[in-house]
């Protein structure tokens, strides 16, 4: 009886304590569950949504925090991202890869906040019908919102816009019309269009990609040049002879020269600014429509938008090549051209003397506008020395034409020819003879070349004085190499177009750098792989 009991006893007490302990578990496990985890600092926030009241719409965006954004009280500037055509607002994270950029290039911005809105198809402008006003969501809203929601510096010096193709105009239009909000531009390869391409475009591409958005579907012609496009077109609002309303507007154009059309819109952009006296920084390299290019372009361009965030000018002069050691006067000759009062410079290699072959050979025509002839023509043989000595470029004879007052026509030339081929060891090849050229050499060199094209393999040009109307003879590889504040602008673009036109083989450079023998020398060093490319076919 007794041990019938005490079963029953411990049955009892075994249920209420597995009750128990069943309800420990289950309130204590809620009572964990009431105090959360400190949430972890996440510095990409890929899909926060803008509930648009302008828009009556959603609009997505990603933020880019800097590192220290969590453990700062800190300030930050705030650089918007804008995509291309087609794209969203993912594009800079993901195929931009703007994180690693970000923090690779932060010794040049310093610590900043990246802002990528979604642009749809908008061009980043209100859409001629007032049904979609982009521009003013992004200056209204999205601009307050970014501003409310992260310690932003909200001047308008730290605030900069950069975009790819569509997102390039953006990147311009945005600043020019919003001069209170944006002083930064960064356009790569800017997807717009001058008058001409915008009335020659065909109907359904231009009906899809502008009409919707600047009026006129359906339009040709001049019909199209509706008043909102000239309101929103750079070509019509910087053609002006008073561009003091831009007068706090920085801008960083880069646009590569195996563009389809684009180089067009870009160069003619250039060429207005420079004929306006606008300071801006242009810059052409080699390089079509992708993020390759664009990637390249942020080495500059982070520097630009850090210049800007820090008041500070971009500088107008790279830093100068370094020549290396200076080649003594007596490792070259000067020499006379019989009948003739010039004089020519000879550069032959040390390996010349210690075998019977025959060398190649780089005709340097030199302008001798700026600075001392002999100065120029010692850096010159030396930094080219130097390039050999170290296998950069094939050993070859230089030889230094003096161009200015006394141009070279084509019967001196032929002499002058045929004296170096009676005095030297010099390859019969037209593959083994390239000319370089600088300033005004640059024009007599393309008008020799009418005549010479088959004496020749290539034709380097660097800031050429270069008259507006001049081509280039078939036949022949052509680099032209000139800087941003270059004299003949419009010479060397329109040369350039002329060889696209004509599928004459070429390389187009627009570099930093002003009118100047330095300018020269560094324009040279970029290009010592394709000389000696040139050289040795």
């Amino acid at each position: 009886m007794i041990k019938i009991i005490w079963l029953r006893y411990y049955r009892r007490l075994s249920f209420a304590l597995m009750m128990a302990l069943l309800l420990t578990a289950f309130f204590g496990c809620g009572k964990e569950k009431a105090v959360p985890d400190d949430e972890p600092f996440v510095r990409l926030v890929e899909d926060k949504v803008l509930e648009s009241k302008l828009l009556n719409y959603q609009v997505k965006y990603a933020v880019l925090l800097p590192e220290e954004y969590e453990t700062s009280s800190d300030e930050y500037p705030v650089v918007y991202l804008l995509h291309g055509f087609g794209d969203n607002h993912s594009a800079w994270y993901k195929g931009g890869a703007i994180q690693y950029y970000a923090d690779f290039y932060i010794t040049e911005t310093g610590p900043a906040i990246y802002v990528m809105p979604q642009g749809f198809n908008s061009y980043y402008v209100n859409k001629f019908s007032g049904t979609f006003p982009y521009m003013d969501m992004f200056v209204q809203e999205l601009v307050p919102l970014i501003d409310n929601q992260f310690r932003t510096k909200k001047d308008p010096s730290q605030r900069a816009v950069m975009g790819y193709s569509m997102g390039g105009y953006g990147a311009l239009i945005l600043p020019a019309l919003n001069p209170d909000v944006f002083e930064i531009s960064v356009p790569l390869s800017m997807s717009f269009r001058t008058d001409d391409q915008y009335m020659n475009q065909s109907q359904d591409g231009w009906d899809f990609q502008f009409g919707a958005v600047f009026g006129g579907n359906g339009a040709t012609g001049e019909n199209r040049l509706t008043d909102y496009f000239k309101l929103h077109s750079p070509f019509h609002f910087f053609d002006k002879e008073d561009l003091t309303a831009f007068s706090k507007l920085q801008i960083f154009l880069d646009c590569g020269d195996d563009e389809e059309s684009l180089h067009i819109t870009n160069g003619a952009l250039h060429n207005l600014l420079r004929d306006r006296g606008f300071e801006h920084v242009y810059r052409v390299r080699n390089g079509d429509h992708s993020w390759n290019y664009w990637h390249g372009a942020l080495k500059e361009a982070m520097v630009f938008i850090g210049n800007g965030f820090k008041g500070l000018p971009h500088p107008k002069e790279p830093l100068p090549v370094n020549i290396g050691e200076l080649l003594p006067e007596a490792e070259y000759t000067v020499e006379d051209v019989q009948n003739s009062s010039i004089t020519l410079g000879v550069f032959k290699p040390v390996s010349y003397e210690n075998t019977t072959d025959s060398f190649p050979v780089i005709y340097y025509f030199n302008d001798l506008e700026g600075g001392s002839r002999e100065a120029n023509r010692q850096q010159l043989f030396s930094l080219l020395n130097n390039k050999m000595n170290s296998k950069a470029i094939v050993d070859a004879l230089v030889i230094e034409i003096p161009v200015g007052s006394y141009p070279i026509d084509a019967g001196l030339f032929e002499d002058i020819l045929a004296q170096l081929g009676s005095a030297y060891r010099i390859k019969e090849n037209k593959q083994n003879h390239i000319i370089i050229s600088n300033g005004s050499g640059c024009e007599n060199a393309l008008d020799l070349l009418t005549d010479y094209q088959d004496y020749f393999n290539a034709c380097f040009l660097y800031s050429g004085k270069i008259s507006e109307n001049n081509y280039a003879a078939p036949g022949l590889y052509y680099y032209i190499d000139m800087t941003d504040n270059a004299d003949a602008y419009k010479g060397n673009y329109n040369l350039f177009l002329d060889m696209r036109e004509n599928n004459i083989s070429h390389e187009y450079r627009v570099r930093q750098g002003t009118q100047s023998f330095q300018a020269f020398l560094n324009g040279l060093d970029n290009s010592m792989s394709l000389i000696n490319v040139y050289l040795k076919k």
